[in-house]
């Protein structure tokens, strides 16, 4: 990855990890406050109801005077008797009560309930119950949702990561499409205008143009226009031209001898069979079109082979004798700045133009290729 593509990626999966972080902290500390509270009612209730229950035997023991027998209680809990006097009868207080009167607080880690229900029944005031499991049990709840934080923050990581990389993947492509094109573009421009300076040279020193000179500076300037042409339909396509009814083949027939000296210079030769028809488009489409058609065929033609244009029956047809495009790739060529193959150069926009121009005006595009066979383009003017 470029330095571009770095801080995209690293700016993207920041901002996921530190989004989806902060989500994740506010629902743990939603679950652990719904969770603490809920503890506390626990411990809260349950020391009530131990407390409940000995007091009613208590009161039993009193009224049917009789000695007041022991109750089994949870482990984890403490009970503590305290009479009228303040006194502590039985068990024993790990807390300290100093105002002494029915109350539910938390002291040196003990959960502690007082009780007055005995009404001082066998002159007991007050039955306290003490237990330190809500602390054992915050200390559990903490654990547990520290480590499921923990845990979920590493897989969102994870995944963070693996979604930046698959959000970057289609930027990196297109990255790399564009780098492939700027590149594939100054290639393209190197021969024509490096023609061009060698002629000027050449003509500079002899003091006149040949009739060689003149034809070398006409091919490199028509390769450059090419170019100008579709650059300048990718930035300026969807400026709208005026349609009228165009005369095909005469716009064909400018075409074909705009690319011969092209053709001459492979010895390739040109079948040409056309029949008149109108078609509404712009011009200037229709030259671009074609132009971009005929140009394919001499750039993947072999040297002296024969290309063979035909317009009859609202067909045009344009079959050539190169190198031929492989199947699995011929759907794709028609996509922007991809090519068929790396034969002959190219910057990967002429098919996907014409398939632009044939779409606006409603042409339809086929193609026959075999490798090694050539290819033949055919457009359907309905």
């Amino acid at each position: 990855m470029n330095d571009l593509e770095k801080r995209s990626f690293y700016s993207f999966l920041g901002l996921y990890i530190v989004s989806s972080f902060l989500f994740l902290s506010l629902i743990g500390y939603w679950y652990y406050t719904a969770q603490k509270n809920a503890l506390k009612n626990e411990s809260y209730y349950k020391l009530q109801h131990i407390t409940d229950v000995i007091s009613g035997d208590i009161i039993m023991a009193h009224m049917k005077n009789m000695p007041l027998k022991e109750r089994a209680v949870p482990k984890d809990i403490k009970i503590a008797l305290v009479n009228t006097q303040g006194k502590i009868i039985k068990g024993k207080l790990y807390v300290s009560l100093v105002q002494a009167k029915p109350a539910y607080f938390v002291q040196n880690g003990y959960e502690v309930f007082v009780s007055d229900a005995p009404r001082e029944h066998l002159d007991i005031k007050y039955v306290v119950a003490q237990s330190k499991s809500l602390g054992k049990a915050l200390i559990s709840l903490e654990r547990g949702v520290l480590l499921t934080l923990i845990i979920v923050a590493t897989v969102l990581a994870i995944i963070a990561w693996l979604l930046s990389k698959l959000f970057m993947r289609p930027v990196h492509q297109k990255v790399e499409q564009i780098e492939r094109f700027i590149n594939d573009v100054t290639h393209e421009l190197n021969t024509p205008i490096t023609s061009l300076s060698m002629s000027s040279s050449q003509a500079l020193k002899a003091g006149e143009c040949t009739e060689k000179t003149l034809k070398n500076i006409s091919i490199s300037t028509k390769q450059l226009y090419d170019i100008y042409r579709s650059l300048t339909y990718l930035n300026f396509s969807s400026k709208e031209e005026i349609v009228e009814p165009l005369e095909i083949m005469k716009t064909l027939e400018k075409s074909v001898a705009y690319y011969q000296p092209l053709a001459e210079i492979k010895r390739i030769k040109f079948e040409v069979a056309l029949e008149k028809m109108m078609f509404a488009m712009p011009e200037a489409k229709a030259t671009l079109l074609f132009g971009n058609l005929i140009g394919n065929a001499i750039k993947y033609s072999s040297p002296k082979s024969t290309i063979k244009i035909s317009l009859k029956e609202h067909t045009l047809r344009i079959e050539d004798e190169g190198i031929g495009i492989d199947e699995s790739k011929q759907k794709e060529i028609f996509e922007k700045f991809k090519r068929g193959t790396e034969y002959s150069g190219g910057f990967g926009v002429g098919l996907s133009i014409v398939k632009s121009i044939c779409d606006a005006y409603g042409i339809t595009l086929s193609l026959e290729s075999s490798l090694g066979k050539g290819s033949t383009f055919s457009l359907k003017f309905v």
